[in-house]
């Protein structure tokens, strides 16, 4: 059986890392799809082909904005999968640039799909939803039939990428799945996500690094998985016997205002509320310190209030099932971000990098 070869777009994000790890260990040979960047952002990624490079993994300099620059590497590896996970991910910033993340997110699955229509290679093809595109939403929990509701650009074109995937599936033939993932997260999410906002922001409180957090939407209630959980469930959708869409998710729920009380627990903080609205804060009950405040500033033009996936069909029907609890990835979480904010303390400087983590992170998960 010859070796099975894979393209990841959006290779040096979260799910991207974790993904390349998966699918290498599977035996796969690697295609990471990397935007140009004048500033290094591979450090998710860099264990793999620093020092001893991994003969399986290669880098490709890519966008999804550029059409003839997709066909040239899809034509050259042919490859038997695509995971197209590469986008525009977060939902504040889909209102800033609307355009951007239309372009990115939307038309980007467009352009791979067309491809390998083009091509007419045997070519499976992933893409990642998004449980933001339930938006304000209509029935809970939410699961494959739960009508689309966005209340963002970003929700928007998600459901776009969603329905092209499906269309051209239904038209054409093409093995052409989609994931809808609920919130999944790991010490190598982005930095502007709130709950790396949180435990990275309260281990530097505890080294006295800064005062206080600020967030926005307490209330927020999500699905809160692990993103190496996740990534499993994206293979197996890929291996099903037929192309179809799946739900992933844990089908509990936590606010912002919990994840704050479990994460700060490992830093052995008791945080109370007191307040309301714009002026509730969290105070560390053994202090009397406030650690947490809300700013206007944070909050979207347009909340999405309560997200809680159903992922029956995919525990059944791929054999999934999340092995994180949402109290256990906090602690992985504050621990990680822990060592982060120790190395800031060292060095009086933040760090940029964040390379360390895979191979710490990677022993730890073993």
């Amino acid at each position: 059986m010859s070796q099975k070869k894979a393209i990841i777009t959006g290779i040096t994000g979260q799910d991207g890392s974790y993904l390349a790890e998966l699918l290498l260990e599977k035996g796969y040979k690697v295609y990471g799809l990397q935007r140009r960047s004048s500033l290094p952002n591979t450090y998710r990624v860099d264990h793999l082909y620093e020092n001893t490079k991994h003969p399986n993994f290669n880098m490709m300099y890519g966008d999804l904005a550029d059409s003839s620059n997709l066909f040239r590497l899809i034509h050259s590896v042919k490859p038997d999968e695509i995971y197209n996970l590469g986008a525009q991910s977060h939902v504040q910033i889909s209102f800033d640039m609307p355009e951007y993340t239309a372009n990115i997110n939307a038309i980007g699955a467009l352009r791979i799909l067309e491809i390998i229509r083009n091509l007419q290679l045997p070519i499976k093809y992933y893409q990642a939803s998004s449980s933001e595109m339930f938006g304000k939403v209509l029935t809970i929990p939410q699961n494959e039939k739960t009508p689309f509701n966005p209340r963002s650009p970003y929700g928007v074109s998600k459901v776009f990428a969603f329905q092209i995937t499906k269309a051209f599936r239904e038209s054409y033939g093409i093995f052409a799945a989609n994931g809808i993932l609920f919130n999944h997260e790991s010490p190598r999410r982005g930095l502007n996500f709130v709950t790396r906002k949180i435990t990275l922001g309260l281990s530097r409180i505890k080294l006295g690094l800064i005062d206080k957090i600020l967030l926005g939407n307490l209330d927020a209630v999500r699905d809160w998985g692990h993103s190496k959980d996740y990534v499993n469930a994206i293979w197996k959708i890929l291996q099903h016997r037929e192309p179809d869409d799946f739900v992933i998710s844990t089908g509990k729920t936590h606010s912002v205002r919990e994840f704050v009380v479990e994460a700060a627990k490992n830093l052995d903080y008791d945080i109370v509320w007191k307040g309301k609205g714009l002026n509730e804060k969290g105070i560390d009950k053994k202090s009397g310190k406030v650690l947490i405040e809300v700013d206007p500033i944070f909050f979207r033009p347009n909340e999405v209030a309560f997200l809680q996936g159903d992922s029956s069909k995919a525990r059944k029907l791929l054999n999934w099932e999340p092995k994180e609890t949402f109290q256990s990835l906090a602690k992985l979480m504050v621990e990680s971000d822990l060592e982060y904010a120790e190395e800031e303390a060292r060095s009086h400087r933040p760090v940029i990098s964040q390379k360390r983590y895979t191979v710490k992170e990677k022993k730890r998960r073993k």
